[in-house]
């Protein structure tokens, strides 16, 4: 097989819908768009929020108070039960060696280790926050939570 002689599956590729190309197209003359008014003509339509003229709902809400979008930091959350699965008896876990492994995908603000599934293994976490439950639960099985 060479490349001028591949083509798409038979029926899995239309012809493009030509709008207003005269009656027999069966969408000729006002190509779907009626007759008159602002989105029939060219250019027309309104802007994006635009409600008819009454006051948009952008303009109606209240804009107060403290926004924490711009400061919020998202960190990557690991459950304890994913740790016991995924890492043997006195190894190290970081951040660099979860993404490897790839149980979390980005690393964000850093890592947040958070206590659900338990612990079983001697396992040695190092992460930027532990909730009282995880660092509870990995000192129980003997390991260590240190805080980077």
């Amino acid at each position: 097989m060479k490349l001028h002689e591949l083509s798409p599956a038979a029926g899995s590729v239309r012809e493009r819908y030509r709008k207003g190309r005269g009656p027999a197209s069966g969408n000729g003359k006002t190509a779907g768009k009626g007759h008159k008014g602002q989105n029939s003509r060219a250019g027309g339509g309104v802007r994006p929020g635009f409600e008819g003229g009454q006051t948009p709902l952008h303009r109606r809400l209240p804009k107060r108070g403290f926004k924490n979008a711009r400061f919020r930091k998202d960190y990557a959350i690991v459950n304890l039960g994913a740790l016991d699965k995924g890492f043997a008896d006195g190894d190290e876990v970081t951040l660099e060696k979860l993404m490897d492994a790839k149980i979390i995908r980005k690393e964000l603000s850093g890592l947040k280790v958070l206590g659900g599934g338990g612990l079983t293994k001697k396992l040695t976490v190092k992460a930027k926050i532990f909730s009282e439950t995880a660092k509870a639960q990995i000192e129980a099985a003997g390991g260590k939570a240190e805080v980077v």
